[in-house]
């Protein structure tokens, strides 16, 4: 069984690239913008802790000494510590899951989106039609003859994907979330990889249906800017 450190490895690789370093240089997702300048990713087996290329090696060692001095602290407490020098414009939080094995599951109201198909996520969600090659595999619900919850892959390896998952307005509420995203994390798990699912802190919402996906949590992210 895979353990928490382990996929939270897996999920830093999934949503950033690095260089020969480890170093963290891009958003691992079109158009590639850089990544923050410090990423932690804490489990209650420790943490993972990644700097942007962009720090110089004088600032990298100072905090190697605060995080080194207490790998298994709090997220709190390594904000708090890591603000001392006054290095952080942006400090974003949230928990990272993981889903469940659900490739033995169907789920009859959603669709997967291929080449062929792909004019459906033109109206309603372009963005994912444009950058289709880097999204799938990708599912959505219909409604009303439009595509009103998709889930694809944000980010991903050779190991992992990392989903994006998101229902109109209008249409909340009726577990069409919780629907798409287990057919896109079983896609995922039949093809071999890892399915990932991570979250802002204030994002209730999308905790809510990781409560009713039964996801589990590893770890909590920070991203400092």
């Amino acid at each position: 069984m895979i353990s928490d450190l382990e996929l939270m490895e897996l999920h830093v690789n999934v949503l950033f690239r690095h260089d020969s370093e480890n170093r963290v240089i891009a958003v691992n997702e079109p158009p590639y913008v850089a990544a923050p300048r410090i990423f932690i990713g804490a489990t209650g087996m420790g943490s993972i802790v990644r700097y942007s290329n962009s720090l110089d090696k004088s600032t990298v060692e100072k905090l190697d000494q605060v995080i080194g001095a207490n790998p298994g602290a709090h997220p709190g407490k390594m904000i708090k510590a890591l603000s001392i020098d006054h290095l952080l414009n942006n400090v974003w939080t949230g928990p990272a899951y993981v889903f469940p094995d659900v490739r033995d599951r169907t789920y009859s109201r959603a669709i997967k989106i291929t080449h062929e198909n792909k004019e459906i996520l033109k109206s309603q969600f372009p963005y994912t039609y444009e950058d289709f090659e880097y999204k799938q595999p990708c599912f959505v619900i219909i409604e009303d003859n439009i595509p009103v919850s998709i889930c694809c892959s944000a980010r991903k390896t050779s190991k992992a994907d990392e989903a994006s998952l998101f229902t109109h307005e209008d249409y909340r509420g009726r577990a069409y979330g919780a629907d798409v995203a287990k057919a896109w994390a079983a896609e995922v798990q039949i093809q071999g990889r890892i399915a990932l699912y991570s979250t802002s802190k204030d994002n209730l919402a999308s905790q809510s249906v990781a409560r009713k996906l039964q996801l589990a949590q590893y770890g909590t992210d920070i991203h400092i800017s």
